[in-house]
């Protein structure tokens, strides 16, 4: 992950990127504005929460594979214990991945927790409990994609290292056996 954004480059995928931030943004934006225009703590909490559900399901199915090609899930075995699941595009795909899309993806995804951290300390600091269940509730789903997408990008990694020594080993052994088929 780059922390500098790629000069001069576009976007790939503006439409993925837009609904990428468009959810993450309305849910902050509804939470941050509602009081202003709401009373009732119900419509705030409903209406946060579903923007923040809409923003998880966006980002785990479509902008993750989209914009930085992974893709990941939990699975409960026929043992009753929760596996991870990953899954990700062959390296050369993920070597041709947009860097200005993927420089979104992995700011906003960072960037949104911190902003939900920020607003659930100035819900204890006044001492309000009950949007304080707002935050962690937006929270923990943020957490879960940062979590979801960073063991699937190590596993992306260690795929491709493990497809690299492959490919070398295989190159070895067949210039050795070229080397000694001549002789």
């Amino acid at each position: 992950m780059d922390l500098n954004q790629p000069p001069g480059e576009n976007y790939a995928n503006p439409k993925t990127c837009f609904f990428h931030v468009l959810f993450k943004g309305a849910a902050l934006a509804f939470y941050i504005l509602s009081a202003l225009f709401f009373d009732s703590f119900v419509i705030i909490f409903v209406v946060t929460v579903l923007l923040a559900a809409l923003d998880f399901w966006v980002v785990k199915n479509v902008s993750g594979r989209i914009l930085v090609g992974l893709r990941w899930w939990n699975e409960i075995n026929d043992m009753g214990e929760s596996v991870w699941k990953f899954e990700c595009l062959d390296h050369e795909s993920m070597a041709r991945m947009n860097k200005k899309d993927s420089w979104l993806f992995w700011w906003t995804l960072y960037l949104s927790a911190v902003a939900w951290i920020v607003l659930g300390i100035f819900s204890l600091i006044r001492f309000q409990a009950d949007y304080l269940l707002v935050v962690g509730v937006c929270l923990t789903l943020s957490i879960a994609n940062i979590i979801g997408f960073t063991k699937c990008q190590k596993d992306a990694k260690k795929q491709i290292q493990q497809f690299a020594s492959q490919t070398i080993a295989s190159r070895f052994t067949s210039t050795l056996q070229s080397a000694f088929s001549v002789v």
